[in-house]
């Protein structure tokens, strides 16, 4: 790989001023074979040189391929020459003159670096690098990143790609020295040991291609010191020397810059004691010439003696630049070792945190293992307590099974208290339950009108999803099959094993419907509703004084209760009823029930919230229902309703329209005794059997009497309700 660089000077007779050739002189361009250098030379001779400067073409050849045979040494040469000819033509056609020189070395950035340290260098522009980043990352770093780290902290770095700068690394201090450019000479005269004299004859050594072009500028100019230029005259004693020895003394001591430590030196503190010889030195050599010249007697001698003296000059300058070179040789290996200590602290530091990440990476995945067993063992157990959930759930499932199974083996054989019916027997006597004799649909199933033996009677079909249905049914049939009220439903049998119940039909359907008129039907007289509600609370105390125990319905409600064709009430769906200890009837103490049963509205609220069951829970369901039997609205509210209406004496208001000739006032009385009922404290309730029933029969005097009164007039109104399509409809 060759690398060439560009260093400019002024042009002799270009006319710049002495700031813009110290200027032009103080740059270096560092090119490569590709666009990018060619790029880079353009953008430093149009944004960094004058018109008029001399570039300097210096080219960079690694030692082995300096060290190659001659034959592959003058190919290489001619293709350097080749690869120059852009170059000559671009500054031929800017008006500037080239110049070119080779460089040896193994390290073309310390090559680099050498030479702009030797010469005074503050500007170094590069070509960007060709390689990708993976390469100039994970190999050898490039030739610019190279520059950028080596170069002295008064450098300043352009990197240079498709004629922009993508990188500048700008110097950090001001140069500890002063760029000038070299002195003109009028003289063209060559001394004994090569060493030019005149303008042109440096010029023609500057042009030549030499490896020794890298040596620091002292070396390569001989006699150049770097003590500050002094121009005073040499001492007034001594005669005037010879034209030539003026000329040699001019060339030997032209202005140069001091020379301080690196400010990137930081671990080798060198002080730099050696000097130039003084001005002091080169008079007292003048004034010593001087007498020598005096004392001889002819020219041969002067010649002679200045000879010497020039051999002495040379050697001590030459001691002098190599003590110079030695110790910018130090100061680089010490930078270069400051640079090596702070690469191998970064690796250090780098490695550290990839250890404590690693530690870190180590201690997320030991609690992520932890967090892991901890939830597959809290998922085993779940899966255990859930396994014996499920055995436990069987063994509950299976013993019920067994129970039931038992229970209707018992009733098969032993139960004559209702009589038995087949699943045979349903199907026929529902036509194979035809949807056109469905008459109702509650929570337990459908309901069928039949004719069996006879007989028109519902049955009840127990749907097999129902929730706590088939203990419904078995409890209907407990409380049915062994009690017989006029005003309770009549069972006629069962058909245990499919869960159907043969109820006795009634013709008027329930309370519900009529209240409602549902199918059409004509409102009911106020006088029958006085005797539907004496009837009702007739049932509920038959219930309530049931032996051994007393029963609660829990569900007392309008749908529940069933009217025949003469309008007498029957109380139905006694599948909730429950049984309380006799002291819980007498208020003595209470039953708590673990569940409360029964519709929204309907429920006593104590119960709902206590759970305490009493006969008094049936009482506040008496109350809403008696409520709806004077008025003919929907539970929701209906306590405050009437209440207000009482209240701005307009009960009227409330009463079922329906109904033209209310005696109202006996029908506040019956209002105002609802309300006692449906008080929301079981304390505050009146007792069934000693206030209630009583002013109910009352009521239903009145309406006796109202009937007799008016018997045409009722006989017509009762015989008006008649069936069709086993619906109510007007006749």
């Amino acid at each position: 790989m060759y690398l060439s660089a560009f260093s400019s000077t002024s042009s002799q007779g270009s006319g710049v001023g002495e700031s813009e050739a110290a200027r032009d002189s103080s740059t270096l361009v560092a090119v490569d074979r590709d666009k990018n250098s060619q790029q880079a030379a353009k953008w430093a001779v149009d944004r960094l040189l004058a018109r008029g400067s001399v570039l300097q073409l210096v080219h960079v050849r690694p030692t082995q391929n300096a060290e190659a045979g001659r034959g592959g040494k003058d190919e290489a040469d001619a293709e350097m020459q080749q690869m120059f000819i852009s170059y000559r033509g671009y500054c031929a056609r800017k008006g500037m003159q080239l110049k070119e020189v080779i460089l040896d070395g193994a390290d073309i950035s310390k090559a680099i670096v050498d030479y702009a340290t030797s010469n005074a260098i503050t500007d170094v522009v590069v070509g960007a690098s060709t390689r990708n980043t993976f390469i100039r990352k994970f190999r050898s770093p490039d030739v610019p990143t190279c520059l950028m780290k080596m170069v002295p902290d008064y450098c300043t770095v352009h990197v240079i790609h498709k004629g922009k700068a993508i990188q500048v690394k700008a110097a950090k201090g001001p140069a500890p020295f002063t760029t000038l450019p070299p002195k003109q000479y009028s003289q063209s005269s060559i001394d004994s040991d090569g060493y030019a004299r005149s303008r042109g004859d440096w010029k023609k050594i500057s042009h030549q291609s030499s490896p020794k072009a890298n040596r620091p500028l002292v070396d390569r100019l001989p006699g150049i010191g770097k003590a500050p230029s002094r121009d005073r005259p040499l001492s007034g004693a001594r005669t005037a020397p010879p034209k030539d020895f003026d000329d040699y003394i001019d060339f030997i001591a032209p202005p140069r810059p001091s020379v301080t430590r690196s400010s990137f030196s930081d671990d080798v503190d060198f002080n730099m004691s050696m000097e130039l010889p003084s001005m002091d030195f080169v008079d007292s050599m003048e004034l010593s010439a001087s007498m020598s010249m005096e004392s001889l007697s002819s020219a041969g001698d002067v010649e002679t003696e200045m000879k010497r003296l020039r051999l002495e000059l040379k050697q001590t300058m030459e001691m002098y630049n190599s003590a110079c070179k030695e110790a910018i040789d130090a100061k680089n290996k010490a930078a270069q070792m400051h640079q090596m200590k702070v690469e191998e602290s970064k690796k250090y530091q780098e490695l550290r945190n990839a250890e404590e990440e690693a530690l870190a990476l180590v201690q997320m995945e030991k609690a992520k293992c932890r967090a892991a067993l901890e939830a597959a063992e809290a998922a085993q157990r779940i899966a255990e307590l859930e396994a014996q959930k499920r055995l436990r759930a069987e063994w509950k499932a299976k013993r019920e099974a067994e129970e039931r199974t038992r229970a209707t083996d018992a009733m098969n054989n032993t139960d004559l208290r209702y009589r038995r019916y087949s699943i045979d027997d349903i199907e026929a006597a529902t036509h194979k339950f035809d949807r056109a004799l469905k008459i109702g649909e509650g929570g337990y199933g459908p309901v069928y009108k039949a004719v069996m033996d006879h007989t028109n009677v519902a049955i009840k079909i127990l749907r097999p999803d129902a929730s706590q249905g088939r203990k419904q049914f078995q409890q209907e049939i407990e409380v049915l099959s062994c009690m017989r009220h006029p005003n309770m439903v009549l069972l006629l049998g069962a058909c245990p094993e499919y869960g159907c119940l043969v109820y006795e039909y009634m013709d008027y359907g329930s309370l519900e419907d009529r209240l409602c008129r549902r199918g059409n039907t004509l409102p009911i007289p106020w006088n029958i509703r006085f005797r539907i509600a004496a009837d009702i609370a007739t049932g509920l105390l038959f219930l309530h004084q049931a032996k051994p125990e007393p029963l609660v319905h829990r569900d007392l409600k309008p749908a529940n209760i069933l009217l025949d064709h003469n309008f007498v009430s029957k109380i139905s769906d006694v599948g909730l009823a429950r049984l309380v200890p006799a002291a819980a009837a007498a208020e003595a103490t209470q039953y708590r029930m673990t569940s409360t049963a029964g519709t929204f509205c309907y429920i006593d609220p104590e119960y709902q919230q206590t759970g305490m069951l009493t006969t008094k829970s049936d009482i506040y369901s008496l109350g809403i229902l008696l409520l709806q039997i004077v008025t003919a609205r929907s539970p929701m509210g209906l306590t405050h309703h009437v209440e207000s209406a009482i209240e701005r004496g307009a009960f009227q208001e409330v009463l079922d329209p329906t109904v033209t000739d209310w005696p109202v006032e006996d029908a506040m009385a019956f209002a105002r005794l609802a309300l006692r009922c449906a008080e929301l404290r079981k304390k505050d309730r009146p007792d069934l059997g000693k206030e209630i029933l009583p002013e109910l029969n009352r009521l239903r005097c009145l309406g006796q009497d109202y009937d007799a009164s008016k018997l045409s007039s009722s006989s017509t109104t009762c015989s008006s309700y008649s069936f069709g399509n086993d619906d109510l409809s007007i006749s």
